[in-house]
């Protein structure tokens, strides 16, 4: 074990953090801490780090280990270059090259006892230099360099003069190359393309040290860790397995409990409808039995609730209108700034209830195309057309679309006079604003609250054709949850840039890659592009051939397959969905039932034979229903 948090306690005033928490890192071992915006898992990494105190319990790393902290903001001051930044991490092996190259130096005026000494040093200085494989020290800078989306042009430009997502990929290349026993990274994707991602995945995953990861990049974790450590109410949770294990099992837990409690409600039912009819007999031998069935009423504990979280909050997107089938026609659109050319002679179409998605490394102009296609930027050459009835949604990154001088709740509610009070605020909890925070200034947000304030507002549109430039940005796992079932159940038409492959995996029907300035189209989600895409790169690659019969196959085999996959996954939905009316149905009958107990004690009812009557008619209709959706959602479940 070579980190271990032992009841470990911290809160700030009456914001719990975490209560009696305690979880270990094994060596090698590779760990993802995860929890809503706010349960206080950066504060955990800091407690780690002795950034911040613990209010009780104790952090024990292991004697002689070496930790290296990663945080979600850098400030690099030093006036170096990127490359010398990141070689500084290797200063000890730079410095003992030196005095290897000083000492060779030396040795040519040196003799007897003196050149005896210096050569023994030499030795092991040699012997040190190649057990920390000195000689590759240059090639492996340059290589997380490159693997964190730098240029060799890039390598000469001042740190004072990144911006903050730069700065922070230069920190961690910096710590990576330090090669601590146990890294602790908050956030490490958030300013990565999907290449340095992947690159980071493989780093990662071949890492002789262990690994603690704050991350809402789902798809990076399934990759990368082997145990999830969640922080929940204040709460730590442990599971073994990745990501995807973790939901499974969480939601397991969820529904084996769900289930106890329904069956112990529909037993208690029973006793106390069996108890009612004995009692209804008055004779003393049914009363005796009943008397009894009472007593062993009283002794079961009672099984709790799972509560609801955060993310049963679901949005509802309705367009407000429906488009004719042809919602985009882009036409040999190109464009360059300066002497970059991002794509040439590029056009598709988006069909309507499609979900495109897309991709492609930093700086191709993805983001740039979604300007062209909302006429904020225009293209040099080339068309687009929308289709009938075409009414465009758009969230971009820079949130053009919000008023500072407006508080959130406002921003809101000015734009949507219809909604309640209770619908801004569920709107607004489920992209993390609960509390008081819903009445905050625009202007004081920071740039990452401005964009869920954004999405919120889109989310309640009514747009048929919503354009999103990375929607998920600064969204916690469950608000993307929140977002992917939103988008999902949506009957328009999806355009999406983004670099959240989970994400992807969850929403998109087709996928265009923009590389080598041009677009190529993958029918099918994120798997179904990492798996076709050498296939179909042949196969668009041959399209320059007279015939296109290779290219025609391929589109059409792809689609096939997409169609089979679609309809699993359109099963799976349903499933899910009717599993949540369930229990949806099921809580609001309980409730109802509740109430009308309530009622028949009160004297103007139960005084009122015609009203006591009707009450206990509804409420035999709502056990009979009760009944009946105990036993569907026994289905569902299983």
């Amino acid at each position: 074990m070579i980190l271990a948090c032992h009841n470990i306690e911290k809160a700030f005033g009456e914001h719990v953090i975490v209560r009696d928490g305690s979880f270990h890192i094994e060596e090698r071992e590779k760990a993802a801490l995860v929890g809503i915006n706010g349960a206080g898992k950066s504060t955990i990494l800091k407690m780690i780090m002795k950034e911040e105190p613990l209010d009780g319990g104790s952090i024990t790393l292991a004697k002689g280990k070496t930790i290296g902290y990663l945080a979600q903001h850098q400030d690099l001051q030093s006036g170096r270059s990127i490359y010398e930044e990141v070689r500084s991490a290797k200063a000890d092996i730079l410095e003992m090259e030196l005095k290897i190259r000083t000492i060779e130096q030396e040795l040519k005026f040196l003799e007897g006892d003196e050149l005896k000494s210096r050569l023994e040093t030499y030795n092991r200085l040699q012997s040190d230099f190649d057990a920390k494989n000195g000689y590759a020290c240059e090639s492996e800078i340059t290589g997380v360099l490159k693997g964190l989306g730098f240029t060799e042009d890039d390598f000469s430009k001042k740190t004072d003069t990144l911006s903050g997502g730069q700065k922070t990929r230069v920190s961690l290349g910096k710590l990576l190359l330090t090669k601590p026993d146990i890294l602790l990274l908050d956030e490490p994707t958030n300013h990565l393309d999907l290449n340095s991602v992947a690159w980071l995945e493989a780093f990662l995953g071949n890492y002789p040290g262990a690994v603690l990861i704050v991350s809402h990049d789902r798809y990076f974790l399934n990759r990368v860790v082997t145990k999830v450590v969640e922080v929940e109410q204040g709460k730590i949770y442990v599971y073994l397995g990745n990501y995807k294990e973790y939901s499974r099992k969480k939601q397991q837990i969820r529904d084996a409990r769900l289930k106890e409690y329904l069956n112990q409600q529909r037993e208690i039912r029973h006793q106390q409808a069996v108890i009612e009819k004995l009692r209804s007999f008055n004779r003393e031998k049914s009363i005796r039995r009943a008397e009894s069935r009472e007593k062993m009423l009283e002794k079961i504990e009672p099984v709790e609730k799972p509560s609801d979280t955060v993310s049963k909050i679901h949005l509802k997107l309705e367009p407000s209108c429906i488009s004719g089938n042809d919602v985009l026609t882009a036409r040999h659109l190109s464009k360059r700034f300066g002497s970059q050319l991002l794509f040439h002679d590029a056009s598709f179409e988006i069909k309507r209830g499609e979900h495109v998605a897309v991709i492609g490394d930093n700086g191709t102009g993805k983001t740039t195309l979604l300007k062209i296609l909302n006429q904020v930027t225009p293209a040099d050459e080339g068309s687009f057309t929308l289709g009938a009835k075409v009414c465009i949604g758009y969230y971009d990154q820079e949130h053009h679309v919000l008023h500072d001088d407006k508080t959130i709740f406002d921003e809101i509610s000015d734009d949507y006079p219809s909604l309640t009070n209770t619908q801004i605020r569920n709107t607004l909890a489920s992209f993390g604003f609960t509390g008081d925070d819903v009445f905050k200034e625009i202007r004081s947000l920071s740039g990452g609250e401005k964009g869920r304030v954004s999405l919120a507002k889109l989310m309640l549109s009514e747009a048929n054709f919503l354009i999103l430039d990375e929607p998920t940005n600064h969204l916690d796992i469950t608000s993307k949850e929140i977002l992917e079932e939103a988008l999902n159940d949506y009957g328009g038409t999806v355009l999406y840039v983004s670099h959240d492959r989970y994400f992807i995996n969850q929403t998109a029907t087709r996928i265009l890659e923009l590389v080598n300035q041009t677009f190529v189209n993958y029918i099918g989600n994120y798997d179904y592009y990492l798996e076709k895409k050498e296939e179909l790169t042949r196969a668009y690659n041959s399209a320059c051939a007279p015939g296109e019969t290779g290219k025609q196959a391929a589109a059409s085999e792809s689609k096939l397959s997409w169609q089979e996959q679609k309809e699993q996954q359109t099963k799976e939905r349903k499933r899910k969905n009717d599993l949540k009316r369930t229990e949806e149905e099921i809580s609001r009958l309980e409730e109802r039932n509740a109430q009308i107990d309530r009622d028949l004690t009160l004297e103007e009812v139960y005084s009122n034979s015609v009203k006591c009557q009707e009450l206990s008619g509804e409420r035999a209709a709502n056990e009979t229903r009760l009944n009946e959706l105990y036993e569907a959602w026994e289905a569902l479940a299983d």
